[in-house]
């Protein structure tokens, strides 16, 4: 038998269309391994909401690999020194992995890359991040010259099945188990309405894509409309990497109906993860140099502001519904967390990264680059972003995208009220005692920031 390739796992915990398992299971004998790294991202250390959805979704790849004869060894620690210990236990001289462009990702590669024999793979993005440049041979910084200059790349590749058997090594390698990561919450258990919510793992993957393609058709119309929750829920799971990115495409573009605006939706997460990878403090740093001037109200100031957000207690029916669903699901619909990010940052007057940081945690979808670039675009301090100066006013999206089933849903408190009432119980003056007023009100909100903006642009 030949020596044994290891066959590293990190965000593309799946079989299908895994470029890194086919060169794999090319070379020899594969040791497929999920290694907990928590040193490596340091301050980006996943999220109690990431890591409910990483251990069901590990557990879902081991029966995966288990019934192809296979099996998932799972390590804790730093990732080069545990592959290096993995391949002197085993004599595998090879280590196969898709690439990440997360910078902790990428320093980590650098660092198996001095120890092993590492070999990465594309596969986690519709195309490389160094496919596209602008004629001037720079990464493209605004999303609407990218789309065009990626759509003429599509479709991509056509995706490969999953191999119905997966031949191991002669002995195995001792694994940990998940049970010892302590990856779920216990007490309290915050996550026990997660279950009816998700189905984490490639098997969950791949029947939402398939109900999803049955939907696509009313996406641009639905995904707006909270009530309705017409929005695609794949997040975590491409997150994750438990579909690729191809296969959805393809999927979708081969569906009945206009599928355009979905597809613009998959190239807005390329064009995201370009940007970190040609600027990796994106999480942390303002794109845009004179929004480190920006008179952010100090936390000892705002701290109970901020608290009231996290806890979908403002006084904006639309915004406390967002956060509680965030709370209860570990997501948030699309529109309506533009509409929270919003009002954290122009209402509250809060630096967008402490809303970021929270969404870091809350989310099960929480990705580096989605969420950092969508942060600084709702804030304007990124390179493609909304002007500053365009306050979303959440009285008015509410009942524009009919969110009033959404709030009766989250918000107990306002269920009894009329479509009219529900969006802004004070104005008609029908709040119920048991629901708190606005921490702030719009106009004065506006002309705040509005005046702190002017004080940095001069």
């Amino acid at each position: 038998m030949s020596d044994p390739v290891i066959l590293w796992f990190r965000q593309d915990l799946r079989l299908a269309d895994q470029a890194a398992l086919t060169a794999a299971m090319a070379e020899g004998p594969v040791i497929p391994v999920y290694i907990l790294d928590d040193a490596a991202p340091k301050a980006w250390k996943m999220g109690g909401a990431q890591r409910w959805w990483l251990h069901h979704s590990l557990a879902s790849l081991a029966r995966d690999l288990k019934e192809r004869g296979s099996r998932l060894i799972l390590r804790q620690g730093g990732s080069a020194d545990e592959l290096e210990r993995l391949a002197r236990e085993t004599g595998a001289r090879r280590v196969h992995a898709l690439s990440h462009l997360e910078p902790w990702w990428r320093n980590a590669e650098r660092a198996v890359a001095r120890k092993l024999d590492l070999v990465l793979h594309d596969g986690g993005l519709l195309l490389p991040p160094d496919r596209l440049k602008t004629g001037g041979g720079t990464p493209y910084r605004i999303y609407t010259p990218f789309s065009r200059a990626l759509m003429e790349h599509m479709p991509p590749a056509s995706p490969t099945p999953s191999p119905s058997r997966i031949d191991g090594p002669a002995k195995w390698p001792v694994s940990e188990t998940l049970s010892q990561w302590k990856l779920l919450p216990i007490h309290p258990d915050w996550a026990s309405g997660f279950g009816t919510e998700w189905t984490p793992g490639e098997a969950g993957a791949v029947d939402r894509l398939n109900d999803f393609v049955d939907e696509v058709g009313d996406y641009d119309r639905a995904r707006n409309l909270p009530s309705c929750e017409g929005t695609s829920r794949l997040s975590p799971h491409l997150h994750f990497g438990e579909v690729s990115p191809a296969r959805t495409w393809h999927q979708i573009s081969g569906a009945s109906g206009d599928a355009t605006t979905f597809l613009k939706e998959l190239i807005w997460r390329d064009y995201a993860h370009v940007q970190i990878w040609e600027m990796p403090e994106y999480g942390s740093k303002n794109a845009r140099v004179h929004f480190d001037r920006m008179p952010w109200r100090d936390l000892r100031e705002a701290g109970a502001d901020l608290t009231a957000w996290k806890q979908g207690l403002t006084g904006y029916p639309i915004v406390d519904a967002g956060m509680r669903q965030l709370w209860a699901t570990g997501w948030m619909h699309n529109r309506v967390r533009m509409i929270a990010a919003s009002f954290l940052i122009k209402h509250l007057l809060i630096d967008w990264r402490h809303g970021a940081r929270w969404f870091w945690d809350t989310l099960v979808d929480a990705d580096y680059a989605n969420n950092s670039v969508n942060w600084q675009w709702v804030a304007g301090s990124g390179v493609d972003a909304n002007i500053f100066s365009r306050i979303m006013a959440p009285l008015v999206q509410s009942p524009k995208f009919d969110a009033a089933d959404y709030i009766r849903q989250w918000v107990p408190e306002l269920a009894q009220l009329d479509d009219k009432a529900i969006h802004d119980p004070d104005f008609h003056n029908v709040r119920p005692s048991d629901y708190p007023p606005k921490r702030v009100g719009h106009q004065e909100a506006r002309e705040r920031a509005l005046a702190a903006y002017r004080s940095v642009k001069g």
